[in-house]
């Protein structure tokens, strides 16, 4: 056993959590370990061990449980208290590379944040999580990670009885938007301070000799959320869910409930059953970042300047930058994608010309198949914008272009058919199919056939839920 537990949260940040221990599992079996992740964190742990440390059977040494406080804008309603309702954070590791993680367990049981749930989880949604987590982590976008899926031993009940699950989840750190909307909801204003000076100090060290930390921290989340939404879109990722206590002031994924990858390309794609309206719609994501960073600045205000006009002004210059710099990042992340070396002016309009003539074509396969047009055809009912577009491409990309296109392009992405096979199987008691599809997505650029192809038709439409 090879595990060391720090509490610098719990040590900092009085009044920023509820202790809570996690419900005990009475039967725990390990479903799936990372134990690439283990041992990136330095952990050396039996299977038994794992089993029970990661499903609430027993608490480790070093741990000390609690339930986050956090508010929210939901769906755009704001919830003065929200919380971990069915997560319980057991404290930090430092990895041998000098890294801080989180150690949470979701599906643990109820908090005093549940709200009237049970606190509970179900095999399928927990291994959702870890495989489309894993999926993100090898596609390269910062994402938080999966340690272990325990299965619990008992039934949790939904629209059925399922059996019960924990996720072993590791992330930078669980401070979200909503933390700081809770303590200024409440007029707490040293409150924010503090959970804004231990979040510059764990995430932007390089900015604590700035004259305006707080400032320069708002300029820095920005920054990296504006990365990450662009990785997402870029992928054809979407989150599901983008309340403002689903984002990480850290630029990590957090937080996979109804999340899917897009086939067909269409700007409108809505998965989650609750997204009635389709406010977080694919094309919607890179608006809702804008949103909530907009509620993290209301937050952060009285720490901007002591002169609200002034304060006001500062943010308002921040906000008002944030589509040019999500512009920015999200051309980057198409140059890549088109294999495009340099800078060109003409960049932006090779890339809304692309998104126009893909209407309806599966997103992933058509970036992978740019430089084979036989191969990209058959993706299309009508090739005649695509047929005008490729000579413009090429001529732009020049030699070499089929290779760097494959390079920066998955060939396999978490299909929707296949996780929810896997998802199925898993569920009734096979891991072999979720096994293999972990695998496939764990090596996005190797090509698998089996993998590659889309959902089959009748399908869809396919709708994904949160699992609580």
């Amino acid at each position: 056993m090879t595990i060391s537990f720090d509490n610098t949260y719990v040590r900092d940040l009085p009044g920023t959590y509820l202790r809570q221990a996690p419900d005990v599992a009475p039967a725990p079996r390990l479903l799936v370990l990372n134990r690439g992740l283990m041992a990136d964190l330095g952990l050396d742990l039996t299977e038994a061990e794992a089993a029970a440390w990661f499903s609430g059977a027993a608490v480790p040494p070093g741990a000390e449980p609690v339930a986050l406080a956090y508010a929210g804008h939901q769906f755009g309603g704001f919830s003065p208290q929200l919380g971990d309702g069915r997560a319980h954070l057991l404290g930090e590791v430092v990895g041998p590379d000098g890294r801080r993680w989180d150690i949470q367990l979701k599906g643990s049981g109820r908090t005093p944040f549940s709200r009237g749930g049970d606190g509970k989880a179900a095999v399928g949604p927990m291994l959702r999580e870890y495989l489309i987590s894993e999926a993100m982590q090898a596609l390269g976008v910062p994402t938080t990670r999966s340690l272990a899926v325990v299965a619990t031993g008992e039934d949790v009940a939904r629209e059925t009885w399922f059996p019960g699950a924990v996720l072993a989840r590791v992330a930078a750190s669980h401070i979200r938007v909503g933390t700081f909307q809770f303590f200024s909801a409440r007029g707490d204003q040293a409150q924010v301070k503090a959970v804004a000076d231990y979040a510059i100090a764990r995430h932007y060290p390089e900015i604590l000799g700035e004259a305006n930390p707080y400032v320069a921290f708002f300029d820095a989340v920005i920054a990296r959320q504006a990365r990450l939404i662009a990785d997402w879109m870029g992928l054809g990722f979407i989150h599901g869910v983008m309340n403002t206590d689903n984002m990480a002031v850290s630029g990590e994924t957090i937080d996979y409930g109804p999340c899917a990858f897009m086939e067909a390309y269409a700007p409108g794609t809505v998965f989650s059953s609750i997204d009635r309206t389709g406010r977080y719609a694919y094309a919607n994501q890179p608006l809702i970042m804008g949103w909530n960073l907009a509620r993290l600045a209301e937050a952060l205000l009285p720490l901007f300047d002591v002169d609200g006009d002034r304060a006001v002004d500062l943010a308002n210059g921040r906000l008002e930058g944030i589509a040019g710099r999500y512009r920015e990042a999200w051309l980057a992340v198409m140059r890549r994608k088109l294999g495009l070396v340099g800078t060109d002016a003409g960049d932006a309009a090779l890339a809304d010309d692309l998104m126009a003539a893909m209407a309806g074509a599966d997103w992933t396969l058509t970036f992978r198949r740019l430089g084979d047009e036989a191969a990209l055809r058959p993706l299309f009912d009508d090739f005649t914008a695509m047929a005008q577009w490729l000579p413009r491409w090429r001529a732009r990309a020049g030699e070499g272009v089929e290779a760097r296109v494959r390079a920066a392009n998955p060939a396999v992405i978490p299909r929707n058919h296949q996780v929810e096979a896997a998802l199925a199987a898993a569920t009734e008691g096979d891991m072999a199919p979720f096994e293999a599809l972990l695998a496939a997505v764990q090596e996005p650029f190797v090509e698998r056939e089996a993998f590659m192809l889309p959902a089959p038709t009748g399908f869809g439409p396919y709708v994904t839920y949160c699992g609580t």
